[in-house]
Parts: structure tokens; C-alpha cells; sequence
């Protein structure tokens, strides 16, 4: 796989999560754009937990998506287990279940972010594009902030931060190294 390649599907799929902010869509064209340019770049590099990694991250995401979901509908179709009556007639326990909904995708949240940002890291130090480090560090920061809303504006620059990393790669980076054949044995 190109580097090239890896490179312009990694930048594409970051991009199109910076404008999946205001069209939700692109974020799920964003995502597999970025972890199909991951892969590559895993590739290139003979790292695999670059893609590993970033994979872990985007399940912890979908998982707390329907996990958190789940126990929204459950409340609005008084699925709980406290009461067998809908919630939305008794207040403290609708409230109560937004709350623990709110901390579950809270906390699915979290990992994604913190296996997004290994994932970046990792690329930081083969790449030598020390930007993609910034990057996977604000998306963790912001992932934590999200609790008083400024979390969404540096998870926002993050992704900017990430666009440019990887329309900064340098084509001539590292280059994997191809292991050194010995010479054959002189013949007697």
C-alpha cells in the first residue's frame, strides 16, 4: 500500500469529520475514509497497531452510540428495570436514566478517544509529523471537556489539526527497511 494513498484517505476522512460537524452524514463517510487510510499507513509503516488501535477506538464509539441508545429508548418505552411503567411518568427516574445514559456514552467516549489518540501517536513518531501527537492529545482533552461543552470546540480543532497532519506527511519519510539478505554460502 502507497503512502500517498494513506495519506490523501487519511486527510479526506479528517476532513470530511470537520464538515460531519455541521452534516452528520460525513462523519460516517469521514470515519471509514480514515481508518481505510490508517490501514495503509499501518502498512507502509509495518505498524499495525496504528490501524489497531484507531479500529478499538471507532468500536468503544459505535458500541456506546447503541449502548446509550439503548437505555434512552428504554427510558421513553419504560423498559427499566426499577419500575415496569413508563418513565416518562415518574420525573426522577426519567432524570435519573438520562443521567446514566449521559455517563455511559460519557465513558464509551472516552475510550474512543484515548485509542484514537494511541492510534496518533503512533503515527507521530513513524511519520516524525509531530502535529498528529497534538492532535490525538486535544481529541483526548476535548473528549473529557465534552462534560462542559468546550470539549466539542477542541475535538473540533483536533480534527482540523489531524487534516493538516496528514497533508503533511513527508513522501520521502521513513521508509520501511527491507531486511538484509545474506549472501549465499561460497560453494567448495
Amino acid at each position: 500500500m502507497s503512502l500517498e494513498s494513506g495519506k490523501t484517505l487519511g486527510g479526506l476522512g479528517a476532513l470530511f469529520m470537520v464538515i460531519g460537524s455541521f452534516v452528520p452524514f460525513l462523519s460516517l463517510v469521514g470515519i471509514i475514509l480514515l481508518l481505510v487510510g490508517l490501514r495503509r499507513l499501518a502498512d507502509h509503516y509495518n505498524e499495525n497497531g496504528i490501524f489497531q488501535n484507531a479500529l478499538y477506538g471507532f468500536i468503544f464509539g459505535i458500541v456506546g452510540i447503541f449502548v446509550g441508545a439503548f437505555v434512552l429508548l428504554s427510558l421513553i418505552f419504560g423498559f427499566t428495570v426499577v419500575t415496569p411503567t413508563p418513565s416518562l411518568a415518574d420525573p426522577i427516574a426519567f432524570f435519573t436514566g438520562i443521567i446514566v445514559a449521559l455517563i455511559v456514552i460519557f465513558v464509551f467516549y472516552l475510550l474512543t478517544a484515548i485509542f484514537y489518540k494511541k492510534s496518533f501517536d503512533m503515527l507521530s513518531e513513524k511519520t516524525g509529523e509531530k502535529m498528529f501527537g497534538t492532535a490525538g492529545l486535544l481529541l483526548l482533552i476535548g473528549a473529557v471537556l465534552t462534560i462542559i461543552i468546550i470539549g466539542f470546540l477542541l475535538m473540533f480543532i483536533a480534527w482540523i489539526l489531524l487534516t493538516v497532519s496528514f497533508f503533511s506527511i513527508k513522501n520521502s519519510a521513513t521508509q520501511p527497511s527491507a531486511p538484509e539478505v545474506p549472501p549465499p554460502p561460497p560453494l567448495s
